[in-house]
């Protein structure tokens, strides 16, 4: 049996999945890529409400595994196979971002390459002010490929240009000024700033997560009356939904809404 290359923490309604190929610098391989999204695939079923995602030994993720691609090239990969690979790695990105709960990346030590991509579709990047992020594909070679539109959404078109072709590295301040990170915070403080996201979170109607983050996912592609009707019948499901109706008679009662949990512990 392959050894597993995640860990998950379940701790009541919330997930922390740590990368845990300490030794190769959390780099992503197809085999962590398949466990990572099994994993986010049982979460949802299990009712949970978040998920952290951070990096065992210091190191958040490097990006693919390297050495693998060349392990690839040298037993004959041609570029229908390298297609394939490709692809797979975007069903990865693809389906953490589209979670109906809210997703939280921890940023420790550095985020290079996909390690950045798979920062990019978390919900919110928190990073310790000592983290260091590039996006080094061209100086490898490479493009950013399937990484490049949640980068491009995370920064907007400028932004990912210079980083995509410069590979430039960057510490988590410049990062949080591009806005590729939302939060720097001291190393000492990350723990605390991941536990105030999730008390957060656990404010939120679970139902109404959902359906802000698939509406987010859809405006961007509509036209302007579409994207009026998505959010229109969007808006009707849940205000006449259990939520709202639990919501509203919370606020007129002043007492919290049953779904509000206490955050878990850090």
């Amino acid at each position: 049996m392959a050894r597993s290359e995640i860990e998950i923490e379940r701790d009541g309604p919330w997930r922390t999945v740590w990368l845990s190929r300490p030794q190769a610098r959390n780099a992503l391989t197809p085999q962590m890529a398949a466990q990572l999204r099994e994993a986010c695939a049982a979460m949802v079923a299990e009712g949970a409400r978040g998920l952290t995602l951070r990096g065992r030994g210091g190191v958040f993720c490097a990006g693919g595994d390297l050495k693998g691609f060349a392990a690839a090239l040298d037993g004959g990969m041609d570029r229908a196979a390298a297609e394939r690979m490709s692809r797979e790695a975007a069903r990865l990105f693809d389906e953490i971002d589209a979670l109906p709960i809210l997703v939280v990346a921890a940023v420790e030590g550095a985020a290079a390459a996909g390690g950045v991509g798979l920062m990019c579709v978390a919900d919110v990047a928190i990073a310790a002010e000592d983290a260091r992020l590039a996006l080094t594909e061209t100086r490898l070679g490479l493009s950013p490929a399937q990484i490049a539109p949640f980068v491009l959404r995370r920064t907007g078109p400028a932004a990912a240009r210079r980083l995509m072709l410069t590979g430039a590295a960057l510490d988590a301040r410049e990062a949080q000024r591009l806005g590729l990170v939302d939060q720097a915070v001291p190393a000492d403080r990350l723990d605390a700033a991941l536990a105030a996201v999730r008390a957060q979170a656990l404010a939120a109607a679970p139902g109404a997560v959902a359906e802000t983050k698939a509406l987010l996912r859809a405006l961007p592609g509509l036209e302007r009356a579409a994207q009026i009707e998505r959010a229109a019948r969007g808006f009707a499901c849940l205000l006449t939904g259990d939520e709202a109706r639990e919501g509203l008679a919370a606020f007129a009662a002043r007492r919290k809404p049953r779904w509000a949990v206490a955050a878990p512990e850090e």
